[in-house]
């Protein structure tokens, strides 16, 4: 999968996509990671690429002239155009897990980070194919928003887990949360490991690691809880 960014912060992205699994994705072919400056493809001589919004109001707006452009020339580079043009804001579609799972079998993705206080209206109009939010909170801009999908859809890609059972136990993969997990010693100054787990019962194991998912889920996210119940 190739993921571009259209961003006014390139270095942002510099130090995420150079560590953990990301890094590895990346070194291994399953990912490539191209990040562009909305601000080379201005046709202001000051590189401005923001202004004040027509009607009044307090904060600048994105204009739309060098996005367009930067998503035309970014468009023309590689074997093929973006599959989804993602704009990232707080008006945006929540991203979920199922989203994270249907844009891992893209080919290609562009994602538009803007910065002030929102973007021209068309831009959203006539350039994105899917708007997205990470949550119901105001951040300064959308490039963490950004690196938080890129982050969650790279490790659905196939051959990027170590362990490719790990995505498919985690939470929000079933609809429910993930359960407790512990690791040596199992006895930790007075704390002991749950009696099942060193049993060596397999079966017993995955019937207590299920009701723990759902007693997890009904107490921390009844929400989740009530989904899961109308989908079973």
């Amino acid at each position: 999968m190739r993921m571009d960014f259209l961003t006014l912060f390139p270095g942002m992205f510099e130090s995420v996509f150079s560590h953990s699994i990301l890094s590895r994705a990346a070194e291994r072919g399953h990912v490539s990671f191209h990040t562009h400056d909305i601000r080379d493809y201005t046709d202001d001589k000051h590189n401005k690429v923001d202004d004040y919004p027509y009607g009044g109001g307090a904060g600048l707006v994105l204009k739309p002239q060098p996005v367009f452009d930067a998503a035309a020339e970014v468009k023309s580079t590689g074997d093929a155009p973006p599959d989804r043009v993602i704009l990232l804001c707080p008006q945006g579609k929540p991203f979920k897990q199922e989203d994270a799972r249907e844009l891992a079998g893209e080919e290609r993705l562009m994602f538009i980070c803007g910065h002030y206080e929102g973007y021209d209206e068309r831009i959203r109009e006539h350039l994105i194919t899917d708007e997205y939010s990470i949550g119901d909170f105001v951040l300064t801009g959308g490039e963490l928003g950004a690196m938080v999908m890129a982050d969650s859809i790279t490790r659905l890609l196939p051959g990027v887990l170590g362990n490719e059972q790990s995505a498919h136990t985690d939470s929000f993969e079933n609809g429910l949360l993930e359960y407790p997990q512990y690791t040596r010693p199992a006895d930790f100054r007075g704390m002991k490991v749950p009696d099942i787990l060193l049993s060596g019962d397999h079966g017993k194991i995955a019937e207590w690691r299920q009701n723990q998912a759902i007693k997890r889920t009904k107490e921390r996210r009844p929400d989740l809880w009530e989904k899961y119940t109308d989908q079973t």
